[in-house]
């Protein structure tokens, strides 16, 4: 199989500003090489990841590193105010969200899996859920028109890889250093990298993509399931 992304307009919703870059900022990046447009929304402030030396004004600073990332991969930016910890599949959560597939109107949707480890990426995930299909719905109405018809959605892989069952593989090699120089934008949680209850995360995405690329027979790899619910699946 063979993905074409030329016609498509991805949008990739996430909780937190550095998860597009451990999960699919190669997957982003194929795509835009292929002539897709591309966007991130991210749906929470990232007030809470603090280092050791804590940062004042945290969530302004990782609203700029997110920006920047952004501007490496060449993708639209939107972005939400909810902070850490407090993410839910609330109406207005949901109203924003629609709001936001509305407004860039995406064919295609990347999205957490249902079964990540963190609250804020379940709640990202149900939310995405529900907004691409009440994108759609001219009875739910947001200040921009409907979309014709619902996009599909893909499951990104958890981090870490854990209980995850891959759907298939997007062979990212030939953009691991897009994905490097977007991760290196986060300098406030690179700083914490020796923290006991965190991860050094430069370290977390190339295990993964170097483990999912040898699942895939390719170098460098991300994995992704498709959404498979009554008139959500789609023919590829």
């Amino acid at each position: 199989m063979k993905l074409d992304f030329s016609s498509d307009r991805i949008l990739a919703v996430v909780a937190h500003p550095d998860d597009a870059e451990l999960l699919c900022a190669g997957a982003l990046a194929r795509a835009r090489s292929a002539g897709a447009a591309i966007a991130v929304c991210v749906l929470c402030n990232g007030d809470k990841g603090q280092p050791a030396k804590p940062i004042r004004n945290l969530a302004s600073v990782r609203r700029r590193e997110m920006a920047a990332a952004a501007k490496v991969l060449g993708a639209q930016l939107f972005s939400g105010k909810v902070p850490d910890g407090t993410l839910a599949d609330s109406r207005v959560n949901r109203l924003f969200l629609t709001e936001v597939f509305r407004r860039f109107r995406p064919t295609l949707v990347l999205a957490h899996a249902p079964q990540d480890y963190h609250p804020d990426h379940r709640a990202a995930s149900g939310l995405a859920d529900a907004a691409s299909w009440f994108c759609a719905s001219r009875g739910y109405r947001t200040r921009s028109a409907p979309l014709p018809a619902a996009p599909a959605l893909w499951w990104m892989d958890t981090i870490g890889m854990a209980g995850f069952e891959p759907g298939f593989y997007v062979d990212v090699t030939p953009f691991v250093a897009i994905k490097e120089r977007m991760l290196a934008c986060h300098k406030s949680q690179l700083a914490r990298a020796g923290d006991r209850d965190f991860s050094p995360l430069a370290d977390l995405m190339s295990r993964q993509l170097e483990a999912r690329g040898a699942q895939a027979c390719a170098v460098a790899a991300e994995a992704f399931a498709t959404h498979n619910a009554f008139r959500r699946g789609r023919a590829w």
